[in-house]
């Protein structure tokens, strides 16, 4: 049996500046650090058991879980795997600049929008390591903190659909959403509460 609480990370200063986010090292804004010391402090009111936290390293992520974790006496295990997906020549660049410039749509999850960036595919094959290493161990209780875009392809894992899914629905969550996910004793795995934003209040 596993519950996993899965949390995006809160407003970061690339949602307020017009730039791209992907592995550019933007760190949270004031309103996002308040939003994950919220959080921490909400979930401590309901959580029972004893949880290990994984996170992106990226700084906006580890911001959000250092936040939360304080309020669970726990220490966040930083993890490459659970980076937000890598958009190569667009790092470090605008939005703007992003889709006058892009080369390539994303039709299917082989599309890259620029050589040196990470498809749909190349996301799902960085995070299925890891996915497959806390599905099969023995840690009951798990907090993931990560992006928009991967926990969009964690929750697509999480229920068993192949990486072609993600070309005709995928479940996308909001900056600051909590997600409930369990696994009973017979493998059936659900999604009971997804991206909820009252924590933050």
């Amino acid at each position: 049996m596993k519950t996993i609480i899965t949390i995006q990370h809160t407003e970061s200063l690339h949602h307020t500046n017009g730039m791209v986010g992907s592995w550019t090292d933007w760190e949270l804004s004031d309103l996002g650090k308040k939003q994950a010391d919220n959080i921490g402090k909400n979930l401590s009111k309901e959580l029972f058991g004893s949880y290990i936290m994984y996170s992106s390293d990226l700084i906006r992520a580890k911001q959000t879980a250092e936040a939360v974790s304080k309020h669970l006496g726990i220490t966040p295990v930083f993890r490459k795997e659970l980076r937000e997906r890598n958009l190569g020549e667009a790092v470090g660049k605008s939005v703007e600049w992003l889709r006058s410039n892009m080369e390539k749509p994303e039709k299917t999850v082989d599309d890259k929008l620029f050589p040196s960036a990470e498809s749909r595919r190349d996301e799902w094959n960085r995070l299925k390591p890891f996915f497959d290493e806390i599905i099969s161990n023995d840690e009951e209780y798990i907090i993931i903190v990560s992006h928009g875009d991967l926990l969009s392809v964690f929750n697509s894992m999480w229920l068993g659909l192949s990486v072609e899914s993600l070309e005709k629905s995928e479940l996308f969550g909001v900056s600051g959403g909590v997600s409930f996910l369990f696994e009973n004793q017979d493998g059936k795995r659900y999604i009971k509460k997804m991206s909820d934003t009252s924590y933050m209040k």
